[in-house]
């Protein structure tokens, strides 16, 4: 079976941006009737290392995460810095972001999609692994993220 251009066909992640995390997040667990995820923030740039559209960002998120069998809802609330993020909270409002794929491989990805008209958006560093933002919504109708975890 072709698992096509990143080698895995399962989507991990879905992301959705919203307002108030602590007021989604509840939402959320009431919904499916489990207790509600503390949200925790990203890493400062110093350690995330993250640049958006190639250049350092101060950006930081609040996120929330529930995992659901294979796939696992991650809510973000960003704050005022610029990130995909907060472009997309502020130009769509809330609602879905990205789907998420498990990849290895990171920088080969990034460059294959990049010569497939697919650029990088955002992208940083998280303990254990790295994330990347692909502007796949020319083609997908959503981003793509991709995230590699250390091994």
């Amino acid at each position: 079976m072709d698992n096509g251009i990143l080698g895995t066909q399962v989507i991990t992640q879905i992301g959705i941006i919203v307002n108030d995390i602590e007021k989604v997040s509840a939402s959320y667990a009431k919904f499916f009737g489990i207790e509600q995820p503390q949200w925790f923030w990203t890493d400062t740039v110093d350690l995330a290392q993250t640049e958006f559209n190639g250049e350092l960002s101060e950006a930081r998120a609040k996120l929330a995460f529930f995992d659901c069998g294979q796939l696992q809802i991650e809510l973000i609330e960003p704050d005022h810095n610029p990130s995909t993020w907060r472009e997309f909270l502020d130009k769509e409002g809330e609602g879905v972001h990205h789907i998420a794929f498990s990849i290895k491989g990171m920088k080969e990805k990034i460059e294959l999609l990049h010569s497939k008209n697919m650029p990088l958006i955002q992208k940083g560093e998280f303990t254990g692994g790295r994330y990347a933002y692909i502007d796949t919504f020319s083609e997908l109708k959503v981003l793509t993220e991709l995230l590699e975890n250390d091994k």
